[in-house]
């Protein structure tokens, strides 16, 4: 069964990412495009450079050519959010990514957007689903790749340059000029280098960069930038007295930081950051959006300046519909996501990178001073975070015991409420919260909790962790 998590449809490689199974999936999508009326519209692909990936674009657009359906494939492997903005720059229904973002690299995927560049909402991947469950082999229509291109249904394209000049055109480069700043980036062995690469030079940025080769094996490391895997840019920052390490994941929709100490700089506190930059140094005003799991502060910083922060399901599904029916200006997640309003309606870390680069120019400080100035004026918070790995038997006892059952831990703290949206969330009368929840990406259940101290944040994951591994709370 082909199921969309938060990030798309992801699956181990020759387990469920198959070749065949591909190609049911762009067959539901063509079933679904005719009773739409848009089989006649185009549609995009795009590809990273995971394990199959050209080649799995390819195999998709020669399904879509077979059921007549044009579609344009990027000629060469992109960022995800090249791809969104393909889908907005084109004007065109649908678009598909070949990638499984972060995960390991025995995984691939497909994530699927929607018309304006954004992630597709859970509505149209059920619906998506279902066409797909319909569908058998025999029902597979396929024209060679070769003979698309020559029928015109496959046009390969290049809109790399116009997504380049659309961020160059949302940042003060000439600001970014004045400062030059020297920076240590690392792609993570995947898709960014060009285009962020290109956009940190015309800026007049030093740019130096590790990690850059294609290895579908991204060097044996989870190519998601955590403070596990950027130890390596953190030696290189400081090596070579640089102002800040920026690193994006796979696919480029997320990005890590390292500060010009060597310190990584959680992807909460690049949120908050970019935020408050927003408003006390651009003078724009608005709500911000966030996930379950990102912290709270950003709700600090809202009410300060008379803005309100939303609270939304993990997915950036969510973050993109919730900041189009509010306005809001910003939107993001604990994991290196986020996205600023006027680009793509999805997670761009390239962008993000662009804008780090404008914030540390313009109001010359280090991240670390910034972060100084917010948390003097709104306090601070601590964050502690864990995850348990699981088997599908352990997943359903664990689901039924918090969904199910409400089971919570003996917490030493007052609990206000507690919300089940998306896993179970403990909301404390002191403004701190924990939540246990179930990834929608990878086989694993996710503890994160923030409070007004480290201890009292790891406290909290620790009697979750307690209670969840069966020993007493």
């Amino acid at each position: 069964m082909i199921k969309f998590g938060t990030g798309g449809w992801r699956a181990i490689i020759a387990d469920e990412f198959t070749k065949a199974n591909l190609q049911l999936l762009c067959t539901g999508l063509c079933r679904m495009m005719r009773d739409e009326g848009l089989a006649e519209k185009s549609v995009c692909i795009g590809y990273d450079r995971r394990f199959l990936s050209r080649e799995s674009a390819r195999w998709a657009a020669e399904v879509f050519a077979g059921f007549g359906v044009p579609c344009r494939v990027l000629d060469r492997e992109a960022p995800t959010p090249l791809i969104m903005f393909t889908v907005k720059l084109y004007g065109l229904p649908y678009g598909l990514a070949v990638t499984a973002s972060h995960n390991p690299a025995i995984y691939n995927g497909v994530k699927l957007f929607t018309a304006g560049g954004r992630d597709a909402e859970e509505g149209v991947t059920r619906r998506l689903e279902g066409y797909i469950e319909a569908a058998a082999p025999a029902d597979v229509r396929i024209l060679p790749y070769e003979q698309g291109l020559a029928a015109g249904l496959i046009e390969e394209i290049n809109p790399q340059n116009a997504y380049i000049d659309s961020i160059l055109s949302l940042v003060d480069v000439e600001a970014i000029k004045a400062a030059r700043l020297k920076i240590a980036f690392d792609p993570m062995f995947g898709v960014s280098q060009t285009s962020l690469r290109t956009i940190l030079l015309t800026a007049r940025c030093e740019v130096l960069a590790i990690h850059e080769r294609h290895d579908t094996l991204f060097g044996g490391r989870l190519p998601a930038p955590n403070v596990e895997t950027l130890n390596s840019l953190s030696g290189f920052v400081m090596e070579n007295n640089c102002d800040i390490g920026i690193a994006t994941d796979g696919d480029a929709d997320r990005i890590g930081v390292i500060d010009d100490k060597g310190a990584f700089v959680h992807p909460n506190h690049l949120l908050v950051l970019l935020y408050y930059y927003l408003m006390q140094y651009r003078g724009w005003r608005g709500a911000a959006v966030r996930n379950n799991s990102t912290t709270h502060l950003l709700d600090r910083v809202a009410e300060g300046y008379g803005e309100v922060c939303y609270e939304v399901p993990v997915g950036f599904k969510h973050i993109s519909s919730k900041m189009e029916e509010v306005g809001a200006i910003i939107g993001g997640e604990s994991s290196g996501g986020l996205t600023v309003k006027g680009h793509i309606r999805g997670k761009d870390g390239i962008y993000a990178a662009a804008l780090l680069a404008e914030m540390m120019a313009k109001t010359g400080k280090r991240l670390s001073e910034l972060y100084r100035e917010i948390t003097d004026r709104f306090g601070e918070v601590y964050t502690a975070e864990a995850e348990l790995a699981l088997t599908p038997g352990r997943k359903a006892a664990l689901q039924r015991r918090l969904l199910e059952e409400k089971e919570l831990p003996r917490f030493p703290f007052e609990i206000q409420k507690v919300s089940y949206l998306d896993g179970c969330k403990v909301y404390f009368a002191n403004g701190g919260w924990a939540v246990a929840r179930f990834s929608g990406t990878e086989p694993l259940l996710r503890l994160c909790s923030e409070m007004a101290s480290q201890a009292d944040a790891e406290t909290c994951i620790g009697l979750f962790r307690m209670m969840l591994e069966g020993e007493a709370a």
